[in-house]
């Protein structure tokens, strides 16, 4: 990995420390009753947190007395995840790479990746559909048979329905790639900063499409973002998709 931080690494980097302060952070705990609801995670079992971020979950996981491998691109929130776990002497193993390159040491019995971790997230020059490939087939190598990844993703519908022919136009939008390009605005000692980046939007068909190529036995597909809403149909207007998939055992 370049030690030069760039694109979506570049914004985590400087947004880390104010992570927290996001409204949607507030459900930890009950995003995590959800994650060993669906999963079926043994306890003690091993989870591996995919664009852990700050850690918020694996933190709640491992005071749960779950194992956790957390891996992230950004070297600023893992700072934060790993204070976090010294603090409470929470043995968390912190991982720093890109989620379409990681291989894991280990097998897990489960993982999930919420909260656009590292899913549908793009550079300016990644493929939207080979990025997102690829890091299901990490997970996917990364997982024992019969293991289970709990994923959330942008709804594309909401922006079907959202987005106009001016905006396509514009650049804001692309049909093509199913992707909002736009500017990510940071503060920085040097003043305030953007990189242009990518965030790509599935429809249910595509996604559930998406996890059978990558190896995985889709369960269930339910709108509402982590934390929220549990176990129901997608809306068209709201902001995340939410997929259950399991690992074959063959």
């Amino acid at each position: 990995m370049a030690d030069e931080p760039t694109g979506w690494e570049r914004f985590f980097d400087h947004h880390a420390p104010q992570y927290l302060r996001n409204e949607f952070t507030a459900n930890t705990r009950a995003e995590v009753d959800f994650i060993l609801e669906v999963m079926q995670v043994p306890p003690t079992g091993s989870l591996l947190d995919v664009g852990c971020g700050v850690g918020r979950h694996a933190l709640e996981l491992a005071r749960r007395g779950y194992r956790v491998t957390g891996v992230d691109i950004s070297a600023g929130m893992l700072e934060q995840a790993r204070r976090a776990a010294e603090a409470e002497a929470l043995p968390i193993e912190w991982i720093r790479a890109d989620a379409t390159e990681f291989v894991s040491p280990q097998a897990h019995d489960g993982a999930y990746c919420l909260c656009e971790g590292a899913f549908s997230l793009l550079s300016a020059a990644d493929d939207p559909i080979e990025h997102d490939r690829a890091n299901l087939r990490r997970v996917h190598a990364a997982l024992k048979p019969g293991g289970r990844l709990l994923l959330n993703c942008l709804n594309g519908m909401r922006f079907l329905r959202m987005y106009s022919l001016d905006d396509v136009v514009a650049g804001r939008f692309d049909p093509l790639s199913m992707a909002e390009c736009h500017e990510m605005e940071f503060d920085t000692l040097e003043g305030r900063q953007s990189v242009p980046v990518r965030e790509r939007g599935y429809v249910p068909t595509e996604l559930r499409l998406l996890m059978t190529v990558a190896g995985f036995e889709v369960e269930a597909l339910w709108g509402g973002t982590a934390g929220l809403a549990f176990r129901r149909a997608p809306e068209l207007d709201e902001m995340e998709l939410m997929v259950l998939g399991v690992k074959g055992s063959a």
